[in-house]
């Protein structure tokens, strides 16, 4: 297995890079995505998303059940490029703030462990900015942060984007 994780802020470029790392491995692509549609301009971004995608590539629309997906996806010789691990802990929060993140978690990662797919993870880093208000937003941060710390201790590779600018963090 080879796990990237492609991580940086919004706008940073993240998306388009990892779509161009899938395109230069000579293996089908499954693109999950795990957006969903809340608003109209959420609609538009996955729209834009979508026409960037090349046609032949297999979509999962996967905003929840993230885990169940790899445990069948990674395990096929081709990329699975999951597009976005933060909005898919967003609708995890959204579906029950209650629930174990920690267990969430260690699924996902079991989940990938022993695949034969080449996985690209793509997800925000919400620790540099503003402090949240409020209980649930403060939580998503915590939980995002502590699981993008558990995908970068497992990934081979680490890439952190910067205005479009890819920078290597770690590299096996």
């Amino acid at each position: 297995m080879s796990l990237t994780l492609v991580i940086g802020g919004a706008r940073s470029g993240k998306s388009k890079y990892a779509e161009e790392l899938a395109s230069t491995h000579n293996l089908p692509v499954s693109y999950v995505a795990t957006a969903t549609a809340f608003d109209d301009e959420m609609a538009a971004r996955i729209e834009h998303h979508r026409a960037r995608r090349p046609e032949q590539w297999l979509l999962h629309e996967c905003p929840l059940e993230l885990s169940e997906l790899l445990k069948t996806e990674a395990k096929k010789q081709q990329v699975v490029l999951v597009d976005c691990l933060t909005l898919w802990l967003n609708n995890q929060l959204h579906n029950n703030a209650q629930q174990n993140f920690s267990l969430l978690f260690s699924e996902l990662i079991n989940n990938l462990q022993g695949t034969a797919a080449e996985v690209i993870l793509v997800t925000n880093e919400v620790g540099l900015g503003i402090i949240p208000l409020g209980e649930v937003t403060r939580q998503f941060v915590d939980e995002a942060g502590r699981l993008n710390q558990q995908l970068a201790q497992q990934a081979n590779q680490v890439i952190f984007m910067v205005a479009g600018l890819a920078m290597p963090l770690k590299s096996r």
